[in-house]
């Protein structure tokens, strides 16, 4: 199995499932249409709205992305690195979560 790297692919990813309804449509337009640019089909763009992926490690990474409070993040972290996602790219994980929340 191949390293787990936080690709662009992942990144609007996580930018979908951190994206909430309150949210400008014109922006979520911009992230679909991104998402659909990095070849993300409207399912997969659907399932990342709602925090999920049809690829098990991008899942797992969505859910640490989206986690809430700590106990949660330490959970997600620790099924991250059973599937095979590193130490380094769950800190990448949490610190572009972080950035775009706090956006």
């Amino acid at each position: 199995m191949a390293a787990f790297t936080l690709d662009a692919r992942t990144r609007v990813a996580i930018e979908l499932a951190l994206t909430t309804d309150g949210h400008e449509p014109l922006d979520r337009h911009r992230q679909e249409a991104r998402a659909s640019a990095l070849g993300l089909s409207g399912a997969e763009i659907d399932a990342a709205r709602r925090g999920r992926s049809f690829d098990v490690q991008t899942s797992i990474a969505l859910a640490l992305a989206t986690a809430n409070g700590d106990e949660e993040r330490r959970r997600h972290r620790a099924r991250a690195l059973k599937a095979g996602i590193g130490a380094d790219a769950c800190r990448e994980i949490e610190t572009f979560a972080d950035r775009f929340a706090a956006a």
